[in-house]
């Protein structure tokens, strides 16, 4: 894989949720430079307030730019765009469910709280060919996250919803999240999904904390962060992208490998004297898909 290609099969790297039920906010949202834009219809909508706000979704969708994979070389290019429903549980998730059905094909739907691949499965045959991000927000969804990220081919991404899990694992910080965290960046690569976002930081003043548990994250294996202001985007690009040293060390990597190529050999050695093998080479690649990324759109 080129890093050109790299760069294009890349996950969001930012990913900011903006409740439905405020249509106002959502052009903000999505001209705020965000990766993909979460309409939310769960946490961040009041019971009152659901039926109005799935009533805005195709009003609000509808004259929403295509995401940049979609939209390539057919006019302005916009960021992705999920729905997050209510979860089976509550008396509006069918409701929810029909009203995605409606929306353009490239609208995902972020589904929280799920526990077993029979659910995948029917979320999977109500919405036929849309992607599926889900979330595990319970012990037992965290246990079951290979069964769940195989159950079907249209799941797209796994997440975890730590302020549920926490209560549920009855765990007060982050220390108390770390094999839960562990377990879906494992679940996640094996089934052959990208690496997971991270869940919304809540302290939305508190960039420092933020910036901090990004790079714990980053070192975990996750990528990107969900956000509930747009004032926390640029602390979370900042901290998923890689350190210059990092990047130019990619660079020699690729230019050696290039370098190899050119001369018939197929050793290949760094100035250091380190010897190369195909996962250092494409770790490299990855490197410098990222720091293209975490630059920003305009990059």
């Amino acid at each position: 894989m080129t890093t050109s290609a790299a760069a294009s099969t890349m996950p969001p790297l930012t990913l900011l949720y903006v409740p439905a039920d405020r249509p106002d906010r959502l052009g903000k949202a999505l001209a705020s430079g965000a990766d993909a834009v979460l309409v939310d219809l769960e946490d961040a909508v009041a019971p009152a307030a659901k039926d109005a706000a799935r009533g805005h979704l195709a009003t609000v969708l509808a004259d929403a730019p295509a995401p940049a994979h979609v939209a390539a070389g057919a006019g302005v290019a916009g960021p992705a765009v999920q729905v997050r429903v209510n979860h089976a549980g509550t008396p509006w998730h069918a409701a929810d469910l029909a009203a995605v059905a409606e929306l353009p094909a490239a609208v995902g739907v972020r589904v929280p709280k799920v526990e077993s691949a029979d659910q995948v499965r029917d979320l999977a045959a109500a919405l036929p060919g849309r992607a599926l991000h889900l979330l595990l927000e319970t012990a037992l969804g965290v246990e079951r996250a290979f069964d769940l990220a195989t159950a079907s081919p249209q799941v797209a991404s796994l997440g975890l919803g730590e302020a549920d899990l926490r209560s549920d694992l009855r765990v007060d910080d982050e220390t108390g999240l770390a094999w839960a965290r562990g377990r879906v960046v494992v679940a996640a690569r094996a089934a052959g999904l990208p690496a997971p976002a991270m869940s919304a930081w809540t302290h939305v003043r508190d960039l420092d904390g933020l910036a901090a548990s990004c790079r714990a994250g980053r070192a975990l294996g996750f990528w990107g962060r969900t956000a509930i202001h747009p004032a926390q985007l640029a602390t979370i690009r900042a901290a998923f992208a890689p350190a210059e040293a990092e990047v130019e060390r990619a660079r020699e990597v690729v230019r050696a490998v290039a370098d190899a190529a050119a001369a018939g050999t197929g050793t290949v050695v760094l100035a250091d004297g380190t010897f190369l093998d195909v996962a250092m080479v494409e770790r490299a690649r990855w490197t410098l898909a990222l720091a293209g990324r975490a630059a920003g759109p305009e990059a």
